[in-house]
C-alpha cells in the first residue's frame, strides 16, 4: 500500500517534492495550493514595474506535474493541522497522511501596524503586483493632469520602506523608466523629475550582502536619481504620506519591502516558534516530536552548525524540498535518515540596466558581468519553455528599446455597473 504524502504548498519547496516523489510506487502524493498556478516570486517586481506580465513568471501546477501519475493536485486552503491523528483539514474536507510536508512560504509583515498594507501594499503575489502596477502607472497619469505645482510633485514621488533585494529592484526600476521608459509619453509632465526615496532604519541597503557590495548598490541606484534614507524609522503611513518622526514626506505612492513573516498556521501547530514566527526544524527538517512532519522554507527556522538560520531564498527552498523527499523515499525503503547540508549558490540583486551585483562564496563582482549571470540564472530556473523564451523576448526588447511591453492598468471592478456602496 502507498505511503499517503501531503504536501501544502505549491512554491519552490513544494514543487521540487512533488517532482522528487512523482511517479514513485511507494508513494501517493496530494499537493494542495491555494492557487492553481506556481509564481515565480524573483521576477515578481517586474511584473509589478511593467516589465513582464503575469503569465510569463508563472505556470499552472497541474500542467507542471501532469506527467506524474501518482501526484493529485487541489485548490484549497489549509486550516487546521492535527499533528496528533495525522490529519489535514481544508476548508470542506479532512486528509490523512503518513507524511507530512509543510511549504505554505511567508507574507509581509507591518511590524503590529497591519493596517499599514492598504496605503503601502507588499509584493508577495501576483494580485499584489499589478495593483503596484497600477498604482505607479496611475500616479504618472493623474500628475499629467494635475496644475497645481506642489500637487503634481506628490504625484511623482515614490517612496519604497524596505532596503533587501526587493526594495532596491524596485527603487530602481522605478528610477530608470522614469527617467528612460516614460520620458517621451507625457506632454505636461517631465517623468525623470520623478523623485524615488528608499527608506531603511538599518545602517546600510542589502544588509545580506557584504558591505562593499552593498556601497556599489548604492552608488549605482544614485546614479539612477534615488534617494537613500538609511537610519530611517517609518512610524506611520498614510493614503498620502509617510511619516518618519517629525518628518513627513508627501507621497501618492507608498511600497511596501521591510520586513517578512512565514504563514499563520505555524501559530496552531503547538511547537516550538522562533523569534520571527518560524518553526524551529531537525537536522533532517523535520518536527522534534512529529519526525513523519516537514516544515521547509519561509515557514521554517533551520540553524547551521554556526548557529545561524539559513535566509528565505529560492536555493534554500528547493534544496529542501528534494531532500524532504528524499528522507521520505528512505525511510520508505528501511533507510536511516540524512541531514540536510545546504549548498550555498551566493545570492544576487540587480539594480537597474546593466547593473547587478552578486556574492558567491567569498567571490564578490557587479556590474555588467553580474547583471548577464542574474539574467541567466533568473532565465534558468523560470518553469516552462514557453515562460522561457517569453521572458528573453521581453529583456531584449527592453535591453534594445527602452520600452516595456505591460504597461497595462487593470482595475479589479469588471462590471460594465459597478455594485453601488452598501449602507
Amino acid at each position: 500500500m502507498p505511503k499517503k504524502v501531503v504536501i501544502v504548498g505549491g512554491g519552490f519547496a513544494g514543487l521540487k517534492a512533488a517532482r522528487a516523489l512523482g511517479n514513485n510506487e511507494d508513494v501517493s502524493v496530494t499537493l494542495i495550493d491555494r492557487r492553481n498556478y506556481h509564481l515565480f516570486q524573483p521576477l515578481l517586481y517586474q511584473v509589478a514595474t511593467a516589465g513582464l506580465s503575469p503569465a510569463e513568471i508563472s505556470g499552472p501546477i497541474r500542467g507542471i506535474l501532469s506527467k506524474y501519475k501518482n501526484v493529485s493536485v487541489f485548490l484549497d486552503n489549509l486550516e487546521n493541522v492535527d499533528l496528533t491523528n495525522k490529519k489535514i483539514q481544508v476548508q470542506d474536507r479532512s486528509l490523512e497522511y503518513d507524511y507530512l510536508i509543510l511549504a505554505c512560504g511567508a507574507k509581509h509583515s507591518y511590524f503590529a501596524h497591519p493596517e499599514w498594507e492598504e496605503n503601502a501594499p507588499g509584493l508577495k503575489t501576483l494580485e499584489q503586483a499589478t495593483e503596484i502596477r497600477r498604482r505607479l502607472l496611475m500616479a504618472f497619469e493623474r500628475a499629467e493632469k494635475e496644475t497645481d505645482p506642489e500637487k503634481q510633485k506628490q504625484q511623482l514621488t515614490f517612496v519604497i520602506v524596505g532596503a533587501g533585494p526587493t526594495g532596491v529592484e524596485l527603487a530602481g526600476t522605478i528610477g530608470e523608466i522614469s527617467r528612460h521608459t516614460l520620458t517621451k509619453d507625457f506632454r505636461h509632465i517631465d517623468p525623470s523629475r520623478t523623485r524615488v526615496i528608499l527608506i531603511e532604519a538599518g545602517p546600510r541597503i542589502l544588509a545580506a550582502f557584504h558591505p562593499d557590495l552593498s556601497r556599489k548598490a548604492a552608488a549605482d541606484l544614485e546614479d539612477l536619481g534615488v534617494q537613500i534614507w538609511t537610519n530611517t524609522r517609518v512610524t506611520d503611513v498614510k493614503s498620502d504620506s509617510v511619516v518618519l518622526g517629525d518628518e513627513v514626506i508627501k507621497a501618492a505612492t507608498i511600497l511596501w519591502a521591510a520586513g517578512v513573516q512565514p504563514s499563520s498556521i505555524n501559530k496552531t501547530l503547538g511547537v516550538p516558534l522562533d523569534r520571527a514566527g518560524r518553526v524551529i526544524i531537525e537536522k533532517d527538517l523535520s518536527l522534534k516530536e512529529h519526525p513523519e512532519v516537514f516544515v521547509l522554507g519561509d515557514q521554517a527556522c533551520y540553524l547551521t552548525d554556526k548557529g545561524q538560520a539559513l535566509p528565505g531564498l529560492a536555493s534554500v527552498a528547493m534544496q529542501q524540498g528534494t531532500h524532504a523527499a528524499n528522507q521520505i523515499l528512505r525511510e520508505i525503503e528501511g533507510k536511516p535518515r540524512l541531514e540536510f547540508k545546504y549548498l550555498d549558490k551566493g545570492q544576487m540583486a540587480t539594480i537597474g540596466r546593466r547593473k547587478a551585483i552578486a556574492q558567491i562564496s567569498n567571490l564578490k563582482f557587479s556590474g555588467f558581468f553580474a547583471w548577464i549571470l542574474w539574467l541567466f540564472i533568473h532565465v534558468y530556473y523560470l518553469i516552462g519553455f514557453k515562460n522561457k523564451v517569453f521572458v528573453i523576448w521581453q529583456w531584449a526588447y527592453a535591453y534594445f528599446t527602452f520600452k516595456r511591453g505591460a504597461r497595462l492598468i487593470v482595475d479589479k471592478e469588471w462590471r460594465s455597473k459597478p455594485k453601488p456602496p452598501v449602507s
